[in-house]
């Protein structure tokens, strides 16, 4: 089993900046890569971006250069450094642990982008 543990959420102006964090714990040796969904209110869960053991990086297009997600390999941890927030980036975040054949997710966290 793997546990992650999310924070960073909050409520945010249109224009501001954001940090979540996830933090793995439990039996995470065959981790292949970390990453970040999300859910918007009647919507279904979306990629956002993830990270790959070797580094690799993946965005979504709707994010792509405003959001950068990075990893610390000795805590196996990732952050999602959100720039220039919009409002349709309103959202459930979840963390993601993949390894072969399964997905963990994080509890969630909500950020809300709102004037």
């Amino acid at each position: 089993q793997v546990q992650l543990v999310e924070s960073g959420g909050d409520l945010v102006q249109p224009g501001e900046s954001l940090t979540l964090s996830c933090t793995a714990s439990g039996k995470t040796s065959s981790f292949a890569s970390m990453g970040w969904y999300r859910q918007a209110p009647g919507k279904a869960r979306e990629f956002v971006a993830d990270i790959t053991k070797s580094g690799f990086t993946n965005y979504a297009a709707a994010v792509q250069d405003r959001f950068t997600i990075s990893r610390d390999s000795a805590q196996i941890a990732v952050t999602l450094q959100m720039n220039s927030l919009r409002p349709e980036d309103t959202a459930v975040y979840y963390c993601n642990f993949h390894v072969p054949g399964w997905d963990y997710w994080g509890r969630g966290t909500q950020v809300t982008v709102s004037s």
